[in-house]
């Protein structure tokens, strides 16, 4: 930046992949980052440099970051995941900086409380109900329409959402849920589920970015594979979509129309759209920039990526999104079974495949998988760029083709 260098506070959790994509656009752009962060024996000298505090103590962290700006002020404050989101709208608000109110950006990580804004502002959306797994399921299950789906309400990454069938398979979900939301923070989120009827159709995630309430659409990626349960775990992001302009004007809208239901009126919103006969049904709204290493999709301009705009956006710089020619597409590397992992074979083979950029594996050796719905991370990433979003979508399936993935068992010692 051809002024005085600004300052951005990043508020993230220690383990948190979008961290790196921001702090490598902030050094392009000529940015001061300062990191909040739990992490404070992390490896990653940007956490273990930065501001110390505890998600699990809202009010101590927000203080400790109010004192901090007093020293030095910050341009901006971003909260980069779910976890961070409300704690950062509090901290600018405090600060006097751009910032979504605060009962917006808690609407956009709780899925309970999502439900009922869109209900009471007319968008359409699932029926639902929130269980209280402390109290015995079959009570607070009656009348119940199934397929349906059990969800936390606040994790990310389809973690700990299961389709069921059955009222049987409905307890056996709740049960399983319990024990993956066992260590959250809020004792909210620690006790109960979402419950929702299924929604058939085909599904696309968008990211757009706010502007006093206007919504700008950046990228609208289509989900090829049918995400019909009974887990949920992504893998194919093509883009541009393959829908008619028609259905992605209606995405647009409908996007739009969840944003103002919200409240949210600044920075980076991902969304998750079904559509289907009966129209766009919004899954889910995060007042954030998209999960993994998928923003890698997204370049705009001179190679500018998501995070700078984002970035630019906060600091108060103008920007201008310009679509990417051609098309472009990953594949998030499913876990197939639960193991340690020993090898993948087929890299290079994989890597061969015309239009593919590269093939990223981000699990080391002798690292246990944790398949879906427990696990919320993903063996890696394949990416390609292609003159059309089928070639992309072409090159990725066969590039995953020459994977193999070579897995040991977990053996569990017996207590003598």
């Amino acid at each position: 930046m051809s002024e005085e260098s600004k300052r951005v506070l990043l508020i993230a959790p220690h383990e948190s992949y979008r961290l790196a994509p921001y702090m490598a656009a902030a050094r392009e752009l000529g940015i001061e980052i300062t990191v909040a962060s739990s992490g404070q024996y992390s490896l990653v000298s940007a956490i273990v440099d930065g501001l110390h505090i505890e998600f699990d103590q809202p009010q101590a962290a927000l203080d400790k970051i109010i004192e901090v700006a007093g020293k030095q002020a910050f341009d901006a404050i971003i909260g980069t995941d779910d976890l961070s989101v409300v704690l950062a709208s509090q901290a600018a608000q405090a600060l006097g900086l751009a910032h979504n109110p605060p009962h917006a950006s808690l609407i956009s990580r709780r899925k309970d409380h999502a439900r009922d804004c869109l209900n009471a502002a007319g968008i359409p959306v699932p029926g639902y109900r929130r269980i209280d797994l402390r109290q015995p399921c079959s009570d607070q299950c009656q009348n119940i329409n199934f397929p349906c789906v059990v969800k936390p309400l606040a994790l990310s990454a389809s973690r700990g959402v299961i389709r069921v069938d059955s009222p049987e398979q409905l307890y056996e979900a709740c049960d399983r849920v319990k024990k993956i939301i066992a260590d959250v923070y809020d004792e909210e989120e620690r006790n109960y589920v979402l419950i929702e009827d299924y929604l058939p159709g085909d599904e696309v995630a968008v990211d757009g970015l706010l502007d006093n309430g206007q919504l700008s659409l950046i990228m609208i990626f289509d989900k090829p594979d049918p995400l019909e349960g009974p887990f949920f775990e992504e893998t194919y992001y093509i883009t541009p979509s393959r829908h008619e302009e028609s259905i992605v004007e209606k995405i647009r809208e409908r996007v739009g129309e969840a944003c103002c239901a919200y409240g949210l009126v600044t920075g980076p919103v991902h969304a998750e759209c079904r559509i289907n006969d009966e129209g766009v049904w919004m899954l889910e709204l995060a007042a954030r920039t998209v999960g993994g290493e998928c923003s890698r999709l997204l370049q705009f301009g001179a190679s500018q990526s998501l995070e700078a705009l984002v970035l630019l956006h906060a600091v108060g710089h103008q920007h201008d999104i310009k679509q990417m020619e051609g098309a472009a597409g990953v594949l998030m590397i499913p876990i197939p079974e639960r193991g340690i992992l020993r090898r993948v074979e087929g890299i290079m083979a994989a890597q061969n495949v015309p239009f593919i950029e590269s093939v990223q594996i981000n699990v080391h050796t002798g690292y246990e998988l944790i398949p879906a719905p427990e696990g919320s991370s993903y063996l890696g990433y394949i990416f390609a760029r292609a003159p059309t979003p089928q070639q992309a979508e072409q090159a990725l399936r066969e590039a995953h083709s020459h994977l193999k993935i070579v897995t040991a068992p977990i053996f569990k010692l017996a207590a003598g």
